[in-house]
């Protein structure tokens, strides 16, 4: 049963190593592997809805748009919902984050931030704001700096943005 968990297929969670192909095969993003599965890692997959630790209603890859309770999806749903997540955290680095400029490594760690603390909420911060600088790369060491909910810092967020960080300082 460890096994199982360890994959992520046992009790309604679903498989990431699973869903990744399936949303590359959808299309339209740029985000790559390493930042795909960085993102699925860190919010994990779940056929039923849950809240968050932001207290959203929640199902799948971190999607919060259209769950209904009591309602469980199948890996196609899941990957149609985590595709267009992913596009809209896309648009978002590419709007207000000079994302055409980054590499790819450095526009799949912005990539994910956005889409776990939201575009709204980006947007006009620091870390864009150095993304649009000269040098991108300073702005990898603002991750650390989003790791709170509330006035508590997370550990699950902590481990997050040093794997964004990385991610985004990696060559």
């Amino acid at each position: 049963m460890a096994y199982k968990r360890k994959l992520g297929i046992a009790g309604g969670a679903c498989a990431i190593m699973t869903l990744i192909p399936m949303v590359v095969h959808i299309g339209g993003i740029r985000t790559n592997q390493a930042g795909l599965e960085l993102i699925g890692d860190a919010e994990g997959c779940k056929r039923d809805p849950y809240h968050c630790p932001a207290g959203l209603l929640t199902d799948g890859v971190g999607n919060t748009t259209n769950v209904r309770v009591g309602v469980r999806k199948s890996d196609q749903e899941i990957a149609n919902d985590w595709n267009r997540n992913v596009r809209d955290a896309e648009w978002c680095v590419n709007r207000y984050g000079n994302g055409k400029n980054l590499s790819t490594n450095e526009f799949s760690a912005v990539t994910s931030i956005t889409f776990n603390v939201g575009c709204s909420k980006l947007r006009n911060s620091t870390l864009y704001q150095k993304l649009n600088s000269s040098n991108p790369l300073v702005a990898c060491e603002e991750f650390n700096r989003w790791i709170y909910v509330g006035q508590k810092p997370m550990q699950g967020l902590v481990k997050r943005r040093a794997q964004e960080a990385a991610l985004c300082l990696k060559n």
